[in-house]
């Protein structure tokens, strides 16, 4: 396993993060094999994965239940625990409390990294570090971060006080919309950057050949039609554009012989301010597949080539970081 360090202050975590919201929120991932996700959690601790990221909101608080329970106290100082707190939750004494109910969920005695998982936008955010750093100094979480922070976000967050170690964004080959701001500014201010979404919800995968064959919940971001069912971004979306960037990206993986979703996470590895990828999974063989991304060494022609395949994608999307609503209503700033 490789390692990066969190930020200019934050810890050494491993490249590849463990994503947990597949394994506690079958209303949207489907139901788990528990047993199969506990093997998947306990292979990674062997595999020297140490960064665990879940939330409060991932099956109301499922997910950490689920976490918490198969890391075990037993390998508790090996890993990194890192959870966020929903926006609506960030009034100091809400703030407090919800740390207190992930504590108890997690069966933990301290959180490693504490997120904000959206900007609130009913309360200063000032107050909201000043609560974050009361639980810091009383030891029940060590590290600060932000979720879905956008450069105005970070530049208020910072001109208000704060202080972050990371943040967690959506970043992908299909989105690719945090380098024009969110990237740069997280580099100036030495702030490390954690990937979710790296395989767009299983749409760098490959197994969809159609746009109807994507689970109706996995339909709801910009590159998809207003239209669609549980959209409220009103655009008009990129379906043709989407799927052509796929059928490339997968002719360019099956050229090279190296999987579409390999391809893709080692191409994030490879982009600059990524500190860690987080994969969700729910077992051991889809996690073994997500590692051999760090043994993908790329030649320049190839990076080259990716870059250029969804660089339409890339331009279509624009600088709206917020992957379900338009740029008006986009809560990434």
């Amino acid at each position: 396993m490789q390692y990066r360090l969190l930020g200019i202050s934050g810890p050494k975590v491993s490249v590849i993060s463990f994503g947990a919201w597949q394994i506690g929120d079958p209303s949207f991932w489907g139901e788990n094999d528990e047993r199969e996700a506990e093997k998947a959690v306990k292979f990674a601790i062997d595999e020297g994965i140490n960064l665990f990221d879940t939330a409060e909101m991932y099956g109301s608080g499922e997910s950490e239940r689920k976490l918490g329970k198969y890391i075990g106290r037993e390998n508790r100082d090996k890993v990194i625990i890192a959870t966020k707190v929903s926006p609506q939750n960030c009034e100091p004494s809400k703030l407090i409390s919800s740390c207190e109910n992930s504590l108890k969920r997690l069966d933990t005695d301290y959180i490693d990294l504490y997120q904000i998982h959206w900007p609130p936008t009913d309360i200063p955010f000032g107050e909201v570090y000043l609560a974050m750093k009361k639980l810091q100094d009383e030891g029940k979480i060590r590290y600060i971060g932000v979720s879905n922070f956008g450069k105005e976000n970070l530049r208020e967050w910072y001109d208000s006080g704060g202080h972050a170690v990371s943040n967690q964004i959506g970043y992908n080959l299909l989105f690719r919309s945090p380098e024009y701001e969110i990237i740069p500014t997280c580099i100036k201010l030495g702030i490390g950057i954690l990937v979710y979404m790296p395989l767009m919800q299983g749409l760098l995968t490959g197994r969809w050949e159609k746009i109807e064959d994507v689970p109706m919940l996995r339909r709801r971001t910009r590159h998809f039609s207003k239209n669609r069912p549980g959209t409220r971004h009103g655009e008009s979306g990129c379906e043709a554009l989407t799927m052509e960037t796929i059928q490339a990206l997968k002719a360019l993986s099956d050229y090279l012989e190296i999987p579409m979703s390999t391809l893709s996470l080692a191409w994030l590895i490879w982009q600059r301010g990524v500190t860690s990828v987080i994969v969700g999974c729910r077992s051991t063989e889809q996690l073994k597949n997500n590692i051999e991304a760090l043994n993908i060494v790329f030649d320049p022609e190839v990076l080259a080539l990716l870059n250029e395949i969804t660089y339409p994608l890339k331009k279509y999307m624009g600088k709206n970081a917020d992957m379900w609503e338009n740029e008006a209503n986009s809560r990434i700033r």
